[in-house]
């Protein structure tokens, strides 16, 4: 992709965001290529259809969570590293818990993007649960999926509330570690 249509893909993802976080998948696309600055034709050559351009900004927000994963196993000790990915996977979910509805409402729910990023969040949180399970910080009997389940009860549960959210990541984290 050429600078420029990168650019431009990139301007039109990050304000589709914007915009159906403001108005919900439904907004009108006219009104996602005018804030994005640019023209009709170049929203509808790069996402010919709106569930194209709605799953490319959930494949987006995915996929910046799993790098997360990678910079926070480098950047910290195993359960640091964990821990500080649940809150953002739980900040995540609080952030899109209306949107998020929505949108996979919006889109085939055997759609490969759902399971591509089943398996990328999968991954990505076994690559911070293993090594703190390998180092006895963690129980052995936890999954990734479990902890991805377990971060969206946590969000649901809390009905939007960060700080109520906090608190029972706190409870389910603390639950996570070995017993001493």
């Amino acid at each position: 992709m050429r600078a420029d249509a990168r650019r431009n893909y990139e301007r039109l993802l990050a304000t589709a965001r914007e915009v159906f976080a403001e108005q919900g998948p439904e907004a009108p696309m006219d009104d996602i290529a005018r804030r994005a600055c640019v023209g009709p034709g170049t929203l509808y050559r790069h996402f010919p259809c709106r569930e194209t351009l709605i799953e490319a900004v959930y494949r987006d927000d995915i996929q910046q969570l799993c790098d997360l994963a990678g910079e926070l196993r480098e950047s910290h000790e195993p359960l640091g590293a964990l821990l500080e990915w649940m809150r953002a996977q739980l900040k995540f979910a609080l952030a899109k818990r209306g949107l998020a509805a929505t949108l996979k409402a919006a889109m085939d729910k055997d759609a490969e993007t759902f399971k591509l990023c089943r398996v990328q969040l999968w991954e990505a949180a076994d690559a911070l649960v293993r090594p703190a399970q390998e180092a006895g910080l963690v129980r052995a009997d936890i999954e990734a999926p479990d902890l991805l389940r377990m971060g969206h009860g946590v969000a649901v549960a809390s009905d939007g509330n960060p700080e109520a959210a906090e608190r029972m990541l706190k409870v389910m984290l603390d639950g996570l570690r070995v017993a001493a």
